[in-house]
């Protein structure tokens, strides 16, 4: 067994493949040097100096897992079951695909000094000593990875102005009315949002905008999305989708034969919300491996059909999200937008289909289950801050 990729989903796929028992050798090839690590202490605690790394805690010695790090696969050849990497040519059995998602680079800045991106380890060491000498901070893009980092910034004493070209936060995540009330948090904590604000370009020291504003930086953050980590696999005739990631069937299975994919590089068909997904979040990193675990070993294949879930944490407020909206006709608040708590739910002919929970994770995990279950609602009660979700079941 091959795994490329050692982020959350290779490494936790190698994990499962020991735990349910594959006795063959199983080997983890990582394109970074260090060990194996996760991402999200990255923009948290790692960023701001208080853990020096986020390495698994996992004995891969132990558990029979051979590392090859540092080594960057180029290609696959299905045909001759053959993997090709910087260091030559790795015959497999069965591998599986787990090389995530690279960030997406800001057109015209490479190589001008002070941009960074944060996506791995050696990102957010190079950013430490920028926050420590709290550097005025142009962050670009208010997604996710934008606010967790302006959120870092501003703990660090930095001056932080978040430019986005659309007209709120987190625009292509959520919609509008559920995204308006977070335009303030910036404000609360002292960061500017700038919306409507597309770069024209990036000089050393400063951000020029299309509109002809000047904004001094002593450093750039971009963040502005990422896409499946899948070009090295040009030529290989494994099917890739519209966003480029790698097409699976629902067991997780690609369109060459004993190749699975798993993680940010993949969707899959899912039954529960009628449509393929796409889900760049660490539950999908941690979830899948174990369908693809036990669709290698096992000999029933298992459907791979999750409710999508993520956290953030930005400006005093952890944000959590469970499911998926797309197809929802109806919107349900429980709770002010404009304090400190409240959820956001979603319906599809009154069941419970996704929902955005701000400070209130008993919602979260209530609702977690309800949507799991297909579970019907009460409308009325579900309004009810005050009502425990699970009872506003019809």
């Amino acid at each position: 067994m091959v795994v490329v990729g050692a982020g959350m989903a290779g490494v936790q796929t190698a994990v499962a493949l020991r735990e349910q028992g594959l006795k063959g050798t199983v080997t983890l090839i990582g394109a970074e040097p260090h060990q194996p690590y996760d991402r999200p202490p990255l923009s948290k605690a790692v960023l701001l100096g208080k853990a020096e790394g986020s390495a698994f805690d996992v004995d891969f010695e132990a558990l029979g897992i051979e590392l090859r790090l540092g080594r960057e696969a180029l290609g696959v050849r299905p045909a001759d079951h053959e993997l090709d990497t910087e260091a030559g040519p790795v015959p497999y059995d069965v591998l599986v695909l787990a090389t995530g998602a690279e960030p997406i680079r800001l057109p015209g800045a490479e190589g001008v000094p002070g941009v960074h991106l944060l996506r791995t380890l050696d990102d957010a060491e190079r950013l430490r000593p920028v926050l420590a000498r709290q550097h005025d901070i142009v962050v670009v893009g208010a997604g996710w990875i934008g606010a967790e980092f302006a959120t870092a910034a501003r703990e660090a004493g930095c001056a932080v102005t978040v430019v986005e070209a659309a007209d709120r936060p987190l625009a292509g995540a959520l919609p509008a009315e559920v995204a308006a009330p977070m335009a303030s948090w910036y404000a609360d904590s002292g960061a500017v949002l700038r919306t409507h604000a597309r770069v024209e370009r990036v000089e050393p020291g400063a951000v020029v905008l299309d509109d002809g504003s000047r904004l001094p930086a002593g450093a750039v953050v971009v963040g502005i999305g990422a896409r499946p980590a899948t070009a090295w696999l040009a030529g290989s005739g494994i099917e890739l989708g519209t966003h480029h990631e790698v097409v699976t069937d629902e067991h997780l299975r690609t369109s060459a034969p004993d190749v699975y994919a798993v993680g940010d590089c993949a969707s899959f068909p899912s039954r529960r919300y009628g449509e393929r997904l796409l889900v760049h979040h660490w539950d999908n990193a941690l979830q899948g491996p174990r369908t693809v675990a036990a669709n290698i070993i096992g000999e029933t294949p298992a459907a791979y059909d999750p409710v999508p879930y993520f956290w953030s944490e930005q400006f005093g407020r952890f944000v959590q999200y469970a499911g998926h909206h797309g197809a929802a006709d109806r919107t349900l608040w429980r709770g002010d937008p404009a304090g400190p708590a409240w959820t956001v739910c979603w319906l599809k002919e009154d069941r419970l289909v996704a929902l955005l929970a701000v400070g209130r994770p008993r919602d979260l995990a209530q609702g977690r289950r309800l949507i799991e279950a297909g579970a019907a609602m009460h409308p009325e009660a579900l309004t009810d801050p005050a009502r425990p979700l699970k009872d506003a079941t019809a």
